[in-house]
């Protein structure tokens, strides 16, 4: 097996443990965990995905989306948000970490504590991912449909550089809107209103 690992520019040193070519799921945790200060995905084809930290910009802007999802999820009760330092193991063998996810109680219930403590064996009920200028846009997208081919009910790709947002979701085509002040998310998160203004002209 042939393994891949695309670094970022600037980026030095990986740590990689004894026997790459046969990580088991518990060695990849363990590489994850010992580069924490980078955010690392792998694809369904096993390549392991690094990304260099958020620039000041793409910072702000994830975080006041994963915020809005945050107080919304505690107010509804029904769901658990988390953010992007959190793995998902999709059923195609990838790991993901989206910007923002949200996944229901139920779900949650079923998977047993070792389960919850490593990469969350399920994919998340609803996703957002927020391009950054290092991003390229066919890669988020690709990424989109593996989310929905492993069963995502609501997804938004949030795009600032172009001020827009992709819908997707299980039984229609891909929904663009221009310039939105927000996005809503029902019926899948009832209530939920992600306000765009600040994600669009940051304040700084």
């Amino acid at each position: 097996m042939l393994l891949t690992i695309r670094i970022p520019e600037g980026q030095e040193t990986v740590h990689l443990p004894a026997g790459t070519l046969a990580w088991s799921e518990e060695d990849f945790f363990h590489f994850c965990q010992a580069n924490r200060e980078l955010r690392i995905e792998r694809s369904a084809k096993g390549e392991i995905i690094v990304m260099s930290p958020a620039g000041g910009y793409s910072g702000f802007q994830s975080g006041k989306v994963f915020s809005q999802l945050e107080v919304w999820a505690g107010q509804d009760g029904t769901g658990v948000a988390f953010d992007s330092s959190t793995g998902f193991r999709l059923p195609n063998g990838a790991m993901r970490s989206p910007d923002a996810a949200w996944v229901r109680l139920s779900r949650l219930d079923e998977l047993s504590h070792r389960e919850k403590e490593q990469f969350i064996p399920l994919c998340p009920d609803f996703v957002i991912e927020v391009g950054s200028p290092s991003d390229e846009v066919s890669d988020l997208r690709e990424k989109m449909q593996e989310y929905m081919d492993a069963g995502l009910r609501l997804g938004w790709l949030v795009l600032p550089a172009s001020k827009e947002v992709e819908i997707y979701t299980p039984t229609a085509e891909v929904q663009i809107l221009t310039s939105p002040e927000a996005v809503a998310g029902d019926p899948v998160l009832p209530g939920f209103r992600l306000e765009l203004a600040l994600v669009w002209n940051p304040p700084f």
